[in-house]
């Protein structure tokens, strides 16, 4: 995890969006950062404790997942905002093919 270097833009400072647009700025999305996922039987699930591990299909180095509503908009490196978790942004999705990223 690293240090961001600067902040995200406010929505009020990016370009007009358009009259049709701007209508829907405001809706809230739930975003949710995934750092990796796993398929776990019932029964691993059930004997989890404290101090247990469960490894995850991705490496350190690997970056993390942006989902909006479910679907993988762009992905980063994790990194930690006045002692909160954030994700700096590396590749956005493209708008044609969801599941193909483009470099940020």
């Amino acid at each position: 995890m690293t240090e961001p270097s600067e902040p995200l833009p406010r929505a009020e400072d990016l370009p007009a969006a358009g009259p049709h647009l701007d209508l829907l700025l405001d809706v809230e999305l739930e975003a949710t950062i995934r750092f990796g996922e796993r398929t776990l039987l019932l029964r691993d699930i059930l004997s989890a404790a404290p101090g247990s591990i469960i490894e995850l299909d991705r490496e350190l180095n690997e970056p993390a997942d942006l989902l909006v509503a479910g679907r993988l908009i762009a992905r980063g490196e994790v990194v930690v905002v006045n002692g909160n978790f954030g994700l700096r942004i590396t590749e956005l999705a493209s708008g044609g093919a969801p599941s193909s990223l483009i470099p940020a």
